[in-house]
């Protein structure tokens, strides 16, 4: 019988793994998108968002302070896709089972420095969650060793305070909900979440064709899980402690299973594993692989380990006055960080749901005059929903940044979302890394002349319809007018906005 049979070395290595895969698909992301997005070139470059700060903060010391990132000592778009291939290669070392303090602080580093400058294309919730979650998963692993296997215990209250991250991301969601949108209290949400959601996959229409009855079991089931259940999960006792990671667990398999919400709920799954010890492991695993993590003779305590945790939990304690007011908050902020290193941070997701979907679509034309006899052809996003018969994708826990951002314009106007101008102008002259943000060229002849965005509203069409169609859309008019390869409207905009490197 091994010696400490109540531990948590299972738990943590399955944290440490799970955090693997969600930083792995994180730097991806990064090393794909980083060079078009926010690249010397790019839609919104990092070369002119540091000195902006750094004119709001008075100094590059003060806006270092307010925004820590590798990237102010230097932003070549070189060192930053070189920090992003480390990010990835020690994401796929941890997956794989590499175990040390210093390898997941390097990660939350790298993280944290992508996410300060990325703007708004790194302006999401589970971005800083990432942070939050991989500063406290270092405090899990040793400094000695590299194994997936460590002697060396995790501390419990480490544990612990992964069990506080997951009652401030559930609980945050459901208050959230209850003070936002009344489709929540009327527990009518679901009727059009699944439609209207930012990236549907293909199970999505048929959520969104379930009995309204279910679907309004589906809002209960919602706040049981995030309301209710999340208290369970700082019970002192293992077995409730369980229990409410199973509800919160199957939870998160129902969004995942949903829609496309990026690495949201992959990540939310980390804290929830603590709830777990190696009781819990020991029903599921073979006992001979269950041995294989947890030493047979206790090792002896760490008194160095445990001052650290302690210093720790006094550490998220002090930061999490300011989260714990905006919980308590009847003007509670949906996701906000409160420190300079995004160490503890508020939470929460879909205060309001749309009750249509909104879609901006890019067009262009070869044809000389713009005019209502033009033939206008679409630019289709790699995951947004475009041409009628194609199936929604399914590309979660990766994030594909530009689509993000497309549903957020189709609510906004083209002033509110200014990145789209330079991505015009890009493609007006057939920019390969601005091509590469959708799912093809339309124009492989030559880049086209003219570009206007036009609004639709899009619909799920029936399932086993005819023709096979995934989505019905009605034009709504112009949400962009036609802009020319030289138009001087567009030269315009592009130099009030620093853009002399695209003229």
């Amino acid at each position: 019988m091994p010696a400490t049979p109540t531990g948590h070395y299972w738990t943590r290595f399955f944290v440490l793994r799970l955090l693997g895969l969600v930083y792995t698909f994180a730097f991806l992301s990064v090393v794909l998108q980083w060079e078009p997005l926010l690249g010397a070139h790019g839609l919104t470059p990092v070369r002119l968002f540091l000195p902006a700060v750094a004119a709001a903060q008075g100094t590059r010391w003060g806006a270092f302070l307010r925004l820590p990132s590798l990237f102010w000592w230097r932003s070549t778009d070189a060192f930053m896709l070189g920090c992003g291939w480390a990010g990835l290669a020690l994401s796929l070392a941890l997956l794989l089972g590499a175990t040390h303090r210093g390898l997941l602080l390097a990660l939350w580093a790298l993280y944290l420095s992508f996410v300060h400058v990325g703007q708004v294309w790194y302006g999401y919730g589970w971005e800083f969650q990432l942070c939050e979650t991989g500063f406290l998963a270092a405090f899990l692993a040793p400094w000695r060793g590299l194994g997936p296997f460590p002697e060396e215990p995790a501390h419990p209250a480490v544990v612990w305070l992964m069990r506080w991250l997951i009652f401030r991301v559930m609980l945050g969601a459901a208050l959230i909900k209850l003070r936002g949108d009344a489709c929540w209290r009327d527990l009518t949400c679901l009727y059009t979440h699944f439609e209207t959601q930012p990236l549907p996959n293909p199970l999505s229409r048929w959520f969104d064709d379930l009995p309204h009855a279910l679907l309004r079991g589906g809002v209960l089931f919602n706040f049981a899980a995030e309301l209710v259940v999340p208290w369970f999960a700082l019970a002192p006792w293992a077995a409730v402690r369980a229990a409410a990671g199973i509800v919160m667990a199957a939870f998160q398999g129902t969004l995942i299973l949903s829609g496309n919400l990026s690495f949201l709920n992959w990540l939310t799954l980390v804290p929830i594993l603590a709830c777990f010890d190696d009781r819990h492991w020991r029903r599921l695993l073979p006992e001979r692989i269950y041995l294989r993590a947890v030493p047979t003779v206790a090792p002896p305590k760490s008194r160095a380990g445990a001052v650290q945790a302690w210093l720790l939990v006094a550490l998220v304690g002090w930061l999490s006055v300011a989260p714990v007011r905006n919980l308590l908050s009847a003007r509670q902020a949906m996701n906000a960080t409160y420190d300079p290193l995004d160490l503890v941070n508020t939470y929460g997701a879909f205060g309001s749901v749309g009750t249509e979907r909104l879609e901006v679509v890019l067009q262009g034309t070869r044809d000389a005059d713009p005019g209502p006899g033009a033939r206008w052809v679409a630019y289709a996003f790699k995951c947004q929903p475009g041409p009628l018969n194609r199936r929604p994708c399914v590309c979660a826990p990766y994030q594909y940044r530009l689509d993000w951002q497309a549903w957020f314009a189709a609510m906004e106007r083209p002033g509110d979302e200014p990145w789209i101008f330079p991505l015009i102008w890009k493609l007006l002259r057939g920019d390969p890394g601005a091509l590469g943000l959708f799912a093809g060229n339309p124009f492989p002849q030559g880049p086209p002349r003219w570009i206007r965005v036009r609004l639709f509203r899009y619909r799920f069409a029936p399932a086993g319809g005819p023709g096979g169609l995934w989505w019905t859309r009605r034009d709504l008019g112009g949400w962009l007018p036609p802009l020319g390869r030289d138009d001087p409207r567009l030269r315009a905009v592009l130099l009030e906005m620093g853009r002399e490197d695209l003229l």
